[in-house]
């Protein structure tokens, strides 16, 4: 009786606790996946290695392989799509490109291409359906900026919009094509890493900037923030860390509530280097990287392990509840709450 007793007073703190873990929709395919776009509860697009972009549109029951003739051997670290017909999607490295689709994957048009030995292109993001911006690796100091306005059918160089320069050693990282947020109205947060990190924000669709000192694990080539991610325009994470040393949590995750202007560290972290992290709602996170994924419950205070499985990205559905992670292998799985 008495425990009767203690656990209708403690519901629903304990008896009713949200436990999460993860099922497989794919294994065994021979591509590190690092792009995401999970568009709604069927259709997901994923891209990576190999020159490889994958589509489920029944919600990872089957999947639908493919490699974009003449850029078999590209590896594409980005993907956004907006349904099951079209999708764009971004290379890391040198030559740079940029495709689209709007028949499925079936072809694609080559909507930009640098050739620049230096360029290196690490995230895209979407105000809407027309309006989105990408951003690269420093060039003589300055980072690369890409704007559309027409939905990626032309890119325009905006890079000397950003007037700040970067430091020496100061890039970004493209392990998940998360180092960029966009919000509606023409917000967007960029994060860079290495020697140096950095928040760059912008309030207008990238014509003007501001920098913010983002505190977290820096100094080394293979330090700094892996991945972003804002519920509104105040509220922020940023994960990361040193992906040499994946199990180590010294100071590889960090909070906002002013739009990124200062951070904090949580109260329990995240339990090593972290590559994606996502808000599922505002008090319920996912974070994952090589050496596992976390869930917090509490706005990101708190993090609980939930699985050792190496993954590079997560993503929440757009327009739905599903959660999905991403890694190499061809690994895809979906996060599931039970009871």
């Amino acid at each position: 009786m008495m425990k009767i007793f203690w656990c209708l007073i403690l519901a629903p703190f304990f008896c009713f606790a949200q436990t999460y873990s993860i099922k497989p929709l794919n294994k065994n395919t021979k591509t590190s996946i690092r792009g995401l776009s999970v568009v709604t509860d069927k259709v997901i697009w994923v891209s990576g290695s190999n020159g490889s972009i994958g589509k489920t549109v029944n919600g990872g029951e089957t999947w639908t392989w493919i490699k974009p003739v003449g850029y078999e051997k590209l590896d594409f670290r980005d993907i956004e799509a907006f349904d099951e017909n079209e999708a764009i999607a971004v290379n890391a490295g040198s030559p740079a490109y940029i495709l689209k689709t709007t028949d499925g994957g079936l072809n694609w048009v080559e909507t930009y291409k640098n050739t620049d030995t230096a360029i290196f292109l690490d995230g895209l993001g979407f105000w809407d359906k027309n309006k989105a911006i990408i951003f690269g690796d420093p060039i003589n100091n300055k980072m690369q900026l890409l704007k559309t306005i027409d939905a990626g059918k032309k890119w325009i160089d905006i890079s000397s919009n950003l007037k700040l320069p970067l430091a020496k050693g100061e890039a970004g990282f493209a392990a998940s094509g998360t180092t960029i947020k966009t919000l509606a109205g023409g917000k967007v947060w960029i994060a860079s890493g290495g020697t140096v990190s950095n928040i760059y924000y912008s309030s207008d669709y990238g014509l003007n900037w501001q920098a913010y000192k983002l505190p977290i694990w820096q100094g080394e080539n293979s330090t700094g923030p892996f991945s972003i991610d804002f519920y509104n325009a105040k509220i922020g994470v940023a994960v990361g860390g040193n992906y040499v040393k994946d199990k180590d949590n010294s100071n590889n995750i960090l909070l906002t509530d002013d739009g990124g202007k200062t951070w904090k560290k949580p109260e329990t972290p995240v339990f090593g280097y972290r590559s994606g992290v996502t808000y599922i709602t505002k008090n319920t996170l996912i974070a994952t990287g090589t050496s596992g994924t976390d869930i917090s419950l509490d706005g990101g205070a708190n993090w609980k392990h939930i699985s050792d499985l190496s993954f590079n990205v997560v993503q929440k559905s757009k327009k739905g509840s599903v959660v999905v992670l991403a890694g190499n292998n061809g690994l895809i799985y979906q996060l599931e709450a039970n009871p």
